[in-house]
């Protein structure tokens, strides 16, 4: 599913968790994670493993991501159960 770097940001957001914070849970550096967000609406590109270990790693905090296709409103986040 492609992620978007409004995503990436929004769900870091949801679970208040710092750009460094996220990097280290990812085994990534910081600047990952802003280059990541500054993809705004855009699809992230990169590699395939680092943005797992990104979205592995918000999973991991109880994130899920919704695909465009999944709901009226677009691609977003929302809290797990």
């Amino acid at each position: 599913m492609p992620i978007t770097g409004y995503q990436i940001k929004a769900a870091r957001s949801l679970v208040g968790m710092e750009q460094v914070t996220l990097a280290e849970k990812a085994g990534v550096s910081a600047n990952t994670i802003r280059n990541m967000e500054a993809s705004g609406a855009d699809r992230v590109k990169g590699r395939t493993d680092t943005l797992d270990a990104v979205t592995d790693a918000l999973k991991a905090a109880g994130v899920i991501f919704i695909d465009e296709g999944m709901s009226d409103g677009g691609p977003g986040v929302r809290m797990g159960k």
